[in-house]
C-alpha cells in the first residue's frame, strides 16, 4: 500500500495549520494498493521523538474496507460517519482525548511524525477510546499490509 497526502511532501515539513500552532486539523490522507481480503483499516499517528517517549497524536480504527481516503479536518468524536472509531490520544495526564491532535513539540530540533496505515483482515472488537497499544494488540496476526508517511515539525 502507499499512503499519501497533498498537505506536505513525504519527509517534509508539516504546515502549521495541521499543528497546535494553527487550526490543528487532521490533514487529508489517501491510499492505494489495498490488498484483497481487507475488512478494515487502522490509522495511527505518533511522534517517536517526544521527550517522555513516543507521543500518540491519533488513533483511528475500524475504517471500513472500501475507504481509500480521509478528508481534512475529521471531527474529534468517538465515532465517525461510516462506523470508524477513534481511540485515545496521549493527553497531558492520561489517555483522555479522542481525535486528531497535531504536532506540538517543545522548542528545539524538529520532531518526526509518522502516519501509519494498517490493512486488516478483520474489524477490531474494541470500544472507542482504545489506546494505541490495545489497537495494535488486537490487530496482531490480522495485518495484511502497512504503509507509512512521515512529516516533520519544529518550533
Amino acid at each position: 500500500m502507499e499512503l499519501t497526502t497533498t498537505a506536505f511532501d513525504r519527509g517534509g515539513a508539516i504546515p502549521a495549520e495541521f499543528t497546535c500552532d494553527g487550526t490543528d486539523v487532521s490533514p487529508a490522507l489517501s491510499w492505494t494498493g489495498v490488498p484483497e481480503g481487507t475488512k478494515s483499516f487502522v490509522m495511527i499517528m505518533d511522534d517517536p521523538d517526544a521527550p517522555p517517549g513516543t507521543w500518540v497524536h491519533w488513533v483511528l480504527f475500524n475504517l471500513p474496507a472500501g475507504t481509500t481516503e480521509l478528508a481534512e479536518g475529521l471531527p474529534r468524536t468517538e465515532q465517525l460517519a461510516g462506523g470508524a472509531l477513534q481511540g485515545a490520544c496521549w493527553g497531558v495526564k492520561s489517555f483522555s482525548r479522542v481525535g486528531y491532535y497535531g504536532p506540538c513539540p517543545p522548542p528545539g530540533k524538529p520532531h518526526r511524525y509518522y502516519f501509519r496505515l494498517y490493512a486488516l483482515d478483520t474489524s477490531l472488537d474494541l470500544a472507542p477510546r482504545a489506546s494505541k497499544a490495545e489497537v495494535l494488540a488486537a490487530a496482531q496476526g490480522h495485518v495484511l499490509a502497512e504503509a507509512d508517511l512521515m512529516g516533520t515539525y519544529g518550533r
